[in-house]
């Protein structure tokens, strides 16, 4: 038989009898996985085009192992890797349920692990022989071997039953979290203890040996390691072999821990059916029920994606049918574009043909020309010649003679230069005899400077070696460094003054600011209006702030925005303040009123639209009408009418505020209406009822302290009716009084702010005197030091003189050295001489050159003069010859301007054919190949050649005039309605591929049902028939029943229960029963799960918490009866307590957990409690026989 494990998480449990502290909802993720990742593989399979044909429900793998590895969290080294999976990720289970692996898009076959057949000892393959610990949890070693049926352990609180629990789990190599404990492994590793092993024996297959696994785990890691049969294996081979085995210890329904049991009744009724398949009866269930979700889900979203395609198709085709007629206009309209398209092909060739025509006829006359051209030149070569050496000569001759010029001219560049340099020797000629003459002048100058330098050398000298007397510096600097440190460490006084004076400043600053706070607060209170504004404001702060922000922004409104009248109304006759405020109601009261609809719409804006103004949104009363004395009544009493009925006025007439305020208390409360009479005693109540109520609506009016509303009735006689109550004292229209208590205490904290200010006068007149004394002590060392000062720099100024007279005096003996060295008058005479004879001797020879320059410029001029009148000669006979070469040229140009108006005839006829070539060229490239086969086929034709240009333009022209006369349809309705088209294919074939693809589910999922539901109802009734029967004994009811659904994942089984007569079947639920009763019922449930159940072993851990002693002994009974039978598999009950006379078989076995910190060695004197409970049983069987 087949089956589907779940992956499960891998949470570790706890150590024994820890408290259960699981998230139900752990228990609904696989259910949710395998909804969501459903969903999406349907869709992949729907949108696939390429659709795998689905096995039938027999050949598809009833279940899918996941690796259930409970190792992920060890923490190995990676080289441990086959030993602690740690760091691996699991493989991810396909909890889809759509008969598909979650990798490979096409189904695979698994085997089918069967149940295998129990041995000749009594084990079935799968159930646990032996079972060995060693320093787990609370056992430092321990061996036993259970028994093939019934295994009760018993034994006291804490001795370690439910340990037993956790080494099947975890030796078996499944997630911690099932146990609902510790989530580490090496959390069960006993304290003290470095690490320890679990060693379970299994049953083997008939004929095989049988299979022991060890798990050995360690204190500081959280990694393990497996041996199988003694030799290393992987986590993920332990699996594999318990999942051959049909070990189901992650199922709630064959291994119940302690700390499961709750969960048990907290699973969905899906998730029971779920676990039931998993446990017992047909081994197919699982994977049918996995068939049928996920085909009912692709049904569902087939249905759906088809039932969307067909309206779609529908939809597309209803919208084509309206544009075909625009489709058809579109057609003829692009036909004839097209022919104009093949129009405007042809014409540029048309156009180019005859641009070649006359490109030939033009080439041919402009040859004919430049023949006749090409003989008149050859005529007229000779006399072209003769002009043309005529031409050569006079150019030859000109360019002579201009080389004759130029050398001319450089000839008397030279002279010009030569005359310049002469006359600058001439005047430094006379500056020389200047120099001369001026000698003995520069002479006495000479002596006169020497004997001025000798006598202020002489002078310096003197003072330099007669120095005044100077102080020594040495001492005055240390005079003045003792002075400077006295000073200094005044100053470190006038420092300490100057800081206690701020600090004085200051706080007379503050007690000033303290004075003037308390003042205004002083003031304030004595003012009426700002007393008004505070009890406003603990009335209402929000109003209040509204009050304060408008009196701080009345700039942003364009009129006057009225405060509340009960700020700015007030009755000054106080004898009417209680009437008039009777008439106000408490919005009126605090209502702020705008004067145009700017200004209400700006207050409402800033206060109940954003938070601009209080930083918040607030709401406030606001009011504005605009002005309208139409929509105002007037008053009910005439002045002779209000004197008569003894009344002292209107309301209005008594109030004082604003006079834009007044059409609020008109409009809004028609206090002009509103008549007051003070004294009761003279008003006749039944007259004034009488004269108030005849008019239209209500009025109301004041007598005394009553408030009166008189009115007459609609109906019938029109009776008058009139409604009163009484005025209560007036206390937001009068003056709030000053609390004294505040005043006094406000008045207190000003004079002792004033007392504070006085002191720090006082203190300040001190500080200043002690500062005069200080500032009179700093003027005597500040006079001494500047006199130290004085001293110093007059020492060093004279140094300085001293100094600089050394300097001088060593200017002036260079400049007196300079001027005795200076040559004597009679060798600069000679020197001076001597140059104007040197200049004499250069102008003689200047003169010379000039007279030589002079004389060859005279040569060349006269050659230049004949070599222009030969120049001349040659143009005389070149005029001759060109008057006559002219007569002979005149024809030869006549035929050359022939010839050059045909060769630009020409050149234009070829370049016009040129470009209409291109034009053709570039237009035939640019159509489309339709285009250009049928040009193809006119040239064929000889169509081509039958139409001039000018016809096709015609044509063209006529064209395009039937093109405007077509309303041109857009091309997007027609690419729209292709579009739809080939939508419309598309979704054709979409429909028939999905209608096949419905067909062939619907064909699975009844097959696939057909063998679940009854194999389901079987397994159902038979659970359903032993629980029933199990609560009959009982003296309660129970009942299960399958709940059905649409959707397959909503199948439920129900467990309906009823444990008192007045009460009725109940859905078992985690919240609805005691504890006890939810343990009865699952130990119910599990007991009649057993015959039908698949696993080679169970496990229940203390389910019979809460029970009392009578239901604890029929089920412990019951549970005897059914797991001690000859077809049962191995069970394993756990419990703490035994009642006694409980019944036994045979075939069950009893392990007592005896734990303590000292237990005897076994010995052969040590008793057996086996025997015992043999000779028990052997002398109950004597009593019974007769």
């Amino acid at each position: 038989m087949a089956r589907r494990v779940l992956s499960h998480n891998t949470d570790d449990s706890q150590k024994e009898n820890s408290a259960p502290n699981r998230d139900r909802g752990k228990t609904e993720q696989p259910n949710q996985r395998r909804m969501a990742k459903g969903k999406e593989t349907a869709r992949r399979r729907v949108d696939s085009e390429e659709e795998h044909d689905a096995l039938d429900a027999e050949e598809y793998d009833q279940g899918e192992v996941d690796a259930e590895d409970g190792e992920e969290e060890a923490e190995g080294d990676d080289d441990e890797e086959d030993a602690s999976p740690k760091g691996r990720k699991r493989a991810r289970a396909n909890t889809v349920g759509d008969s598909r692996p979650a990798v490979s898009p096409k189904p695979e076959k698994k085997e089918r692990i069967q149940t295998l057949p129990r041995d000749t000892d009594g084990f079935i393959p799968g159930s646990i022989v032996r079972i060995k610990l060693e320093s787990f949890v609370t056992y430092d070693s321990v061996e036993f071997r259970p028994g093939p049926y019934l295994n009760m352990i018993f034994g006291p609180n804490g001795t370690g039953k439910s340990t037993i629990a956790c080494a099947i789990c975890l030796g078996l190599n499944f997630p911690p979290n099932v146990l609902g404990r510790a989530s580490d492994l090496n959390s069960f590793v006993k304290i003290g203890a470095d690490s320890g092993f679990i060693e379970i024996e299994l049953k083997g297959p008939k004929g095989k040996s049988n299979l022991v696994i060890r798990r050995t785990l360690t204190a500081k890691t959280k990694s393990s390691t497996f041996t199988l049969n003694g030799q290393s294996a992987t986590g993920r081979e332990i699996q594999t072999r318990m999942a051959q085995l049909n070990v189901q210890i992650s199922n709630l329904c064959t291994f119940l821990p302690q700390d499961k049991v709750s969960e048990f009744a907290q699973m969905s009724p899906q998730q029971l059916l779920r676990e039931t398949q998993r446990a017992a009866g047909n081994a197919n269930l699982t994977s049918w029920h996995d068939t049928l979700i996920s085909s009912g889900k692709d049904l569902k979203q087939l249905l759906e994606l088809l039932n969307t395609a067909r309206d779609q198709h529908k939809t597309l085709q209803d919208r084509n049918a309206t544009l075909e007629r625009e489709v058809k206009k579109y057609e003829e309209r692009r036909q004839i574009e097209r022919d104009i398209e093949l129009l405007e092909l042809f014409l540029p060739f048309r156009e180019y043909i005859e641009a070649k025509e006359v490109y030939t006829a033009a080439k041919e006359a402009q040859k004919k020309l430049l023949d006749r051209v090409k003989q008149l030149q050859a005529r007229n070569a000779p006399i072209e010649e003769r002009k043309n050496a005529l031409e050569k000569e006079m150019k030859e001759y000109e360019e002579r003679r201009n080389l004759k010029k130029a050398s001319t001219r450089k000839k008397f560049d030279s002279i010009s230069r030569k005359w310049g340099e002469a006359e600058k020797m001439g005047e430094s000629s006379e500056d020389l005899k200047t120099k001369l003459e001026n000698l003995k002048t520069a002479e006495r100058n000479r002596l006169k400077e020497i004997a001025r330098l000798e006598k202020a050398i002489n002078s310096a000298q003197n003072d330099i070696d007669n120095p005044p007397p100077m102080e020594n510096l040495e001492g005055a600097h240390r005079e003045l460094k003792h002075v400077s440190l006295q000073r200094a460490a005044l100053k470190n006084r006038i420092q300490d003054l100057q800081d206690r004076q701020k600090m004085n400043v200051s706080k007379a600053s503050d007690a000033r600011n303290l004075v003037d706070r308390n003042g205004d607060q002083l003031r304030q209170l004595d003012d009426a209006n700002h007393r008004k504004l505070e009890g406003l404001a603990r009335w209402d702060g929000d109003c209040a702030n509204a009050v304060r922000w408008l009196r701080a922004n009345r700039h942003r409104f364009k009129m006057e925005v009225f405060e509340p009248p009960i700020l700015c109304l007030t009755v000054p006759d106080k004898r009417f303040v209680n009437a008039v405020e009777a008439c106000f109601g408490t919005s009126q009261l605090k209502t702020f009123v705008a004067q145009c609809e700017e200004d209400y719409r700006l207050f409402n804006h800033v206060f109940a639209d954003t938070p601009e103004a209080l930083g918040k949104k607030v709401r406030l009363h606001t009011w504005f009408r605009p002005v309208d004395e139409n929509l105002v009544g007037a008053p009910p009493l005439t002045e002779q009418e209000m004197r008569e009925y003894h009344f002292d006025g209107y309301a209005i007439d008594y109030v004082s505020c604003p006079e834009g305020l007044k059409w609020f208390l008109r409009n809004n409360m028609q206090l002009h209406r509103v008549a007051i009479a003070l004294d009761p005693r003279i008003v006749d109540p039944a007259r004034t009822m009488e004269i108030m109520s005849s008019g239209d609506g209500s009025t109301n009016y004041v007598v005394g302290n009553v408030f009166n509303s008189a009115s007459r009735s609609r109906y019938g006689k029109r009776l008058a009716q009139t409604s009163t109550r009484e005025i209560r004292q007036a206390k937001n229209l009068v003056s709030v009084a000053v609390d004294e208590e505040i005043k006094r205490r406000v008045e207190r904290a000003l004079a002792e702010a004033r007392d504070t200010v006085l002191a720090c006068e006082n203190e300040a007149t001190q500080l200043a005197e002690e500062e005069a004394g200080i500032r009179q002590e700093d003027k005597v060392f500040k006079d001494q030091i500047d006199g130290l000062q004085s001293r110093i720099s007059k020492v060093l100024e004279q140094q300085k003189r001293l100094t600089n007279l050394k300097l001088k005096m060593e200017r002036d003996v260079s400049k007196l050295d300079d001027l005795r060295l200076k040559p004597s008058v009679d060798v600069e005479r000679a020197r001076l001489k001597r140059e104007l004879l040197n200049l004499a001797r250069k102008r003689a020879d200047h003169a010379k050159d000039y007279l030589t320059l002079i004389r060859a410029a005279i040569n060349e001029q006269e050659e230049a003069t004949c070599l222009g009148l030969q120049t001349t000669q040659i143009a005389a006979n070149k005029v001759a010859l060109e008057a006559l070469h002219k007569e002979k040229h005149e024809e030869y140009q006549k035929a050359l301007a022939r010839w050059t108006e045909a060769k630009k005839r020409y050149e234009a006829a070829k370049q016009d054919s040129k470009e209409k070539l291109e034009i053709s060229k570039q237009k035939l490239d640019s159509v489309d190949d339709d285009i250009r086969e049928r040009f193809r086929l006119m040239e064929q034709s000889g169509e081509a050649s039958e139409k001039t240009a000018d016809e096709v333009q015609t044509e063209l022209a006529a064209k395009k005039a039937q093109l405007e006369l077509n309303n041109q349809t857009n091309a997007g309705v027609v690419d729209q309605y292709k579009r739809r088209q080939a939508e419309i294919e598309a979704l054709s074939t979409t429909i028939a591929d999905r209608e096949k693809r419905i067909e062939r589910i619907e064909r699975q999922i009844k097959s696939a049902r057909n063998n679940w539901q009854p194999a389901l109802e079987a397994l159902v009734q038979s659970i359903g028939q032993k629980f029933s029967a199990a609560f009959d004994r009982l003296g309660c009811a129970g009942e299960v029943r399958i709940s059905e659904n649409e959707d397959y994942d909503k199948w439920a089984i129900d467990i309906l229960v009823k444990f008192r007569d007045h009460e009725k079947l109940q859905l078992l639920t985690g919240e609805r029963q005691s504890g006890g009763e939810r343990s009865l019922t699952t130990i119910l449930y599990l007991m009649s799960l057993t015959e039908e159940a698949r696993a080679p072993f169970s496990l229940v851990d203390e389910i019979n918490q809460g029970m009392d002693q009578r239901a604890e002994r029929a089920v412990h009974n019951s549970l005897v009866d059914v797991t001690c039978k000859a077809d049962s598999g191995q069970y394993f009950l756990i419990t703490p307590k035994l009642l006694p006379d409980l019944n036994y078989a045979e075939r069950m076995k009893v392990l007592c957990v005896n734990n303590g910190e000292w237990l005897p060695e076994e010995s052969p004197k040590m008793g057996n409690m086996m025997s015992l409970i043999n000779g028990y049983l052997q002398h109950n069987r004597a009593n019974a026989s007769p």
